[in-house]
Order: C-alpha cells, then sequence, then structure tokens
C-alpha cells in the first residue's frame, strides 16, 4: 500500500523522541572539530585554514520550550551555520540545529544574535523551523543561510520515516536507504524574523529517498553567488549513489542532472559529503567529509570561479562547516557545536 502523505502528528513526534533519546552511534559521539582542523598538513595557499577555536564567541542558548510540548529537551547545538550583517557595527546571525542527543534525530532549528560587544541573544520566536510538513517527521535538521536578491533562503534537511513500499518503489542500490530518509527542503524570509516554508527542493524519484545537504557557492559575506549566470548546488549524498548538480535562477525552483565534479582516486576511499563550497576572489573551494584507510577525514578540493566542476587539486585539511564559512570583524569564522563538555548544549566558533 502507498503512504498517503502526511504532516507530523503528536504520535510521530514522540517515537522519534524516543528514537533519539536510544540512540548509540559511538562513532558520532566521538566526533570532534579540533579533528578535522588537525588534518591541515601544510595548507595550500589556496586552503580555507587552519582555525583555532575563540573563547569568547562560545554561545550557550536554547532554553525555549518546544512547541509540540512532548517533553523534547535540547541536549546538543550542531552543525550550524553562520551570516553577517554589514558594517563594523553589524550582528552576526547564527542558525543552529537543536538535537536532544548528539546527531540525533528529533532535532529543530533555532537562531541567535552575536552583538557587536560579544554579547549572545536567543531568538525568542525559537524554534524558528520545527517539524510541521510532510517530510519532516523525524525532525528537521543542518540549516543553510544564504543572502540574494533582496531575501534569505533557509535550506535544511527534512528527516522522515521509510517504508518498505517506498523503497520498493524509489530502489537505491547505489546508495541504501533504510528506515529513515531525508529531504533538502527550503524557507524563506526578507527580514530573518518571520519565515514561511517552501517545501522540497528534490523531487524523491530523483534523491531516491535520500539527498542532504544544499551546498551552494557562497562568498565570505554570506551571499549566494551566481555562476555562469545561474546558482548552482552540489549534491553528494544519495540519488543512487551518483553526484548531481542542480541549477536555478531563483534559489526555489531547481534543476538536477548527473555531473562527476570531485574525484578522490588517490587521496581517499569515498566521498560522505560535500559540507560547503566557498567562493574567495576567482577560486571556488569545496570542503568535503570522506574516508581514508577507515579513518574520517575532512579535505579540500580547488576550482576556478569560472569552470566550477573541472578540480584543480586537491588537500588534506578541512572545517566541515556544513553551513559554510563567513568573514565578520575582520576575521574568517565557522560554528560547530561537536566538542561541547558533557551535558552542556553550546556552539563554538572557529577563527582563521
Amino acid at each position: 500500500m502507498t503512504r498517503t502523505p502526511t504532516p507530523p502528528t503528536v504520535t510521530s513526534q514522540r517515537a522519534a523522541l524516543a528514537r533519539a533519546r536510544a540512540q548509540d552511534n559511538p562513532q558520532t559521539d566521538a566526533l570532534s572539530e579540533h579533528t578535522f582542523l588537525a588534518q591541515f598538513d601544510v595548507p595550500r595557499d589556496w586552503q580555507i585554514g587552519p582555525f583555532t577555536e575563540k573563547p569568547a564567541y562560545r554561545f550557550d542558548g536554547c532554553a525555549w520550550r518546544d512547541p509540540w510540548d512532548i517533553g523534547w529537551e535540547v541536549a546538543s547545538l550542531i552543525n550550524s551555520s553562520l551570516l553577517p550583517e554589514a558594517g563594523d557595527n553589524g550582528r552576526l546571525h547564527l542558525f543552529y540545529r537543536a538535537s536532544p542527543a548528539k546527531e540525533s534525530l528529533a532535532s529543530r532549528i533555532g537562531h541567535a544574535v552575536l552583538g557587536p560587544d560579544g554579547t549572545w541573544s536567543d531568538d525568542p520566536r525559537n524554534p524558528i523551523v520545527w517539524p510541521t510538513i510532510d517530510g519532516e517527521d523525524l525532525g528537521v535538521e543542518d540549516p543553510k543561510i544564504y543572502r540574494a536578491d533582496g531575501r534569505y533562503l533557509l535550506f535544511y534537511n527534512g528527516v522522515f520515516a521509510v517504508t518498505d513500499d517506498e523503497r520498493a518503489r524509489h530502489p537505491s542500490p547505489g546508495y541504501p536507504v533504510g528506515d529513515v530518509g531525508c529531504d533538502i527542503m527550503v524557507a524563506e524570509s526578507t527580514d530573518l524574523r518571520t519565515w514561511t516554508k517552501l517545501g522540497r527542493v528534490v523531487d524523491r524519484a530523483l534523491t531516491r529517498l535520500w539527498a542532504k545537504g544544499a551546498v551552494i557557492p557562497r562568498d565570505l559575506d554570506g551571499n549566494a553567488v551566481r555562476i555562469g549566470g545561474e546558482y548552482l548546488m552540489y549534491l553528494s549524498e544519495g540519488c543512487d549513489g551518483v553526484m548531481h548538480v542542480g541549477r536555478s535562477d531563483d534559489l526555489v525552483s531547481w534543476r538536477f542532472a548527473p555531473r562527476d565534479y570531485l574525484d578522490l582516486t588517490g587521496f581517499g576511499d569515498a566521498l560522505h559529503e560535500v559540507a560547503t563550497a566557498i567562493v574567495v576572489d576567482d577560486r571556488l573551494v569545496l570542503d568535503f567529509f570522506y574516508e581514508n584507510d577507515g579513518r574520517w577525514r575532512a579535505g579540500q578540493a580547488l576550482y576556478r570561479l569560472d569552470d566550477p566542476f573541472t578540480q584543480i587539486e586537491l588537500a588534506p585539511g578541512g572545517t566541515l562547516a556544513w553551513g559554510g564559512v563567513v568573514r565578520w570583524r575582520g576575521e574568517t569564522l565557522f560554528a560547530q557545536g561537536w566538542d561541547a563538555p558533557p551535558g552542556r548544549a553550546q556552539v563554538q566558533l572557529f577563527v582563521r
């Protein structure tokens, strides 16, 4: 029987929370940003990094009440995205994934602001994104924020339960999908205060029930960058194990086609995910998560901005900044919460 799409329910939310609290994954529990930053060997002059943590910028927050009122509590703040305001007195916006366990299901997305005086303020509207539509019953994750054409686009992952029937209708032998699926979703705002969900970005007939990470080239000011007159999106997870590139005129409606853009031959054994695409002057750097000799590693790949699919060079070391890298008050920085002390929901900011 084909499942009829339905919005999340109290029952589905309680089930997702129970799964999150019961999870046991030592590999993801051990994730540390410092591990990946230490993999910078002799950094190339084109690389983005290395970085060190700036303790003065740490964010502790997320005391808000979950709208589903099911006893949800935050234990981890991870996979964050930053957006700077212009000017020396501009603020820094943080969009973060709040989870009941590290790298778990049942996540929500929050927003906080760092002022020029170094003081954080959590958004009283939090969570700004939580499960409300089809495809989000197991949570919403990993925000990526872009400024473009006078408004803001917040891409995130919608996580949903997968049935045997759905796997049969969307076979994915090249990238096996279990009982959890993932969609790329997008919400839009003109003021960073009120958000309108626009729904799924990539059709499941293409993703085969899994696509993760709306990696769109972005400059250090947080602006999505047009290449050849259009926006690009690099898909590296799902899609039956085939790399795809999306093209769009407005960041909302996308056209996707298979495209090989990253070759790890002689460098790594397997690509896990491209984390971010960073534009600096006339070059494009893809920061990615891969595996080599059984170890999780970070790396970066160099491209010319006018030739965004022809890989020029690979180098070890990277940020795995899922939400991207920005420039604020003279510093280049990104955010991650993997290294928060046990029992503490905290985001650390790393600077170059």
